[in-house]
């Protein structure tokens, strides 16, 4: 269901990306297009290689967002929660977000949105 906010934003949104397109098209560099329309220059590179890469369908949805919170519930949260609360690292006394997504294979700030979630903060632990 559209709420009556993403209806009024959505446009304007495509209006964003549509602006950035011409004055990509007129030769302007990200620098510059994002000085003048108030943007991000990683969102105006994002939205040129997306039109790049796609053409007009790269531009008429919105980007990928992050994960969804079954990631901060699923199995893979039990498994950092397990071992950060009952496990250590062989050459340190504690875990820290990237010795533990090394450990497990994950990205460091998925170990971090865990820990934040379930309120842990191993460096302050004893």
């Amino acid at each position: 269901m559209l709420t009556l906010w993403s209806r009024l934003i959505e446009p304007a949104r495509l209006a964003l990306r549509a602006k950035i397109l011409l004055l990509a098209a007129d030769g302007k560099p990200n620098k510059e297009i994002a000085r003048r329309l108030q943007a991000s220059t990683k969102t105006v590179s994002m939205w040129r290689r997306r039109f790049q890469a796609r053409r007009l369908a790269g531009i008429e949805k919105a980007a990928p967002r992050g994960k969804s919170q079954s990631e901060i519930d699923g199995p893979m949260a039990h498994l950092i929660l397990q071992k950060t609360l009952h496990d250590r690292p062989n050459n340190a006394s504690r875990w820290t977000t990237r010795s533990l997504a090394n450990e497990l294979g994950v990205s460091p700030s998925l170990v971090q949105r865990i820990w934040k979630a379930n309120g842990l903060t191993p460096s302050r632990q004893q």
